[in-house]
C-alpha cells in the first residue's frame, strides 16, 4: 500500500515465487523472506535502500543471532530501524515473516 510518499509492505513469509513452496530451514526461510520483501518494495516503486523500518516475527527467539547475520548481508552499511519479535505461530507455521515500510522516492 503506497500512501503519504511511504510504500507499506505486508508480511512475508518465506514461500518460493516459483514453485509455491514453504521454505522451512530457517536460514532458508530468513532469505526466502527477504527476497520476498525486496521484491514487492521493488515492485512498488523503491529499493532495499529507501527502507525505514523492518519488523520481524519469529517463532524461536533462540535463533535470533542467524536471523542477525543474515540481515546484515542484505543490510550493510544502510540500516533501518527493526523490531524482532518471537511469535507462538505464523501463517502455514513458517518460521519467520517479515514486514517493511519504504520511502517511495
Amino acid at each position: 500500500i503506497a500512501a503519504g510518499g511511504f510504500l507499506f509492505v505486508s508480511g512475508q513469509i518465506p514461500l518460493n515465487p516459483l514453485t509455491g513452496e514453504l521454505v522451512t530451514d530457517f536460514e532458508g526461510a530468513c532469505r526466502q523472506s527477504l527476497e520476498n520483501l525486496f521484491a514487492v518494495v521493488a515492485a512498488g516503486g523503491s529499493s532495499l535502500d529507501n527502507i525505514v523500518k523492518v519488523n520481524i516475527y519469529i517463532r524461536d527467539m533462540g535463533k535470533f543471532s542467524i536471523l542477525n547475520e543474515i540481515y546484515m548481508t542484505y543490510f550493510k552499511e544502510h540500516k533501518p530501524a527493526r523490531a524482532v519479535v518471537e511469535v507462538s505461530n505464523l501463517p502455514k507455521n513458517a518460521p519467520v515473516e517479515m514486514e517493511a515500510v519504504a520511502i517511495i522516492p
